[in-house]
């Protein structure tokens, strides 16, 4: 998930700026740039799936209508 890399990189980060680390510290950037995309990527696939399922019912209520309007 990423909300746990975020927080694991905070803490790398914390880490980092408290023993002087840059390595350590830019790590934890790292790490929690990714959790962010995670997060990125998580919420896109919920709006696909949302678009997804609204077309799905569009085209449902169209073939409805097209078969109530046959003879």
């Amino acid at each position: 998930m990423g909300i746990q890399d975020k927080i694991t990189g905070r803490i790398k980060q914390a880490a980092g700026d408290l023993k002087g680390d840059e390595k350590l510290r830019a790590e934890g950037l790292a790490e929690e740039r990714k959790g962010e995309a995670k997060e990125e990527l998580e919420r896109a696939r919920a709006d696909a799936d949302a678009k997804a399922q609204e077309v799905a019912n569009l085209e449902r209520a169209t073939a409805k209508r097209r078969a109530r309007s046959r003879p």
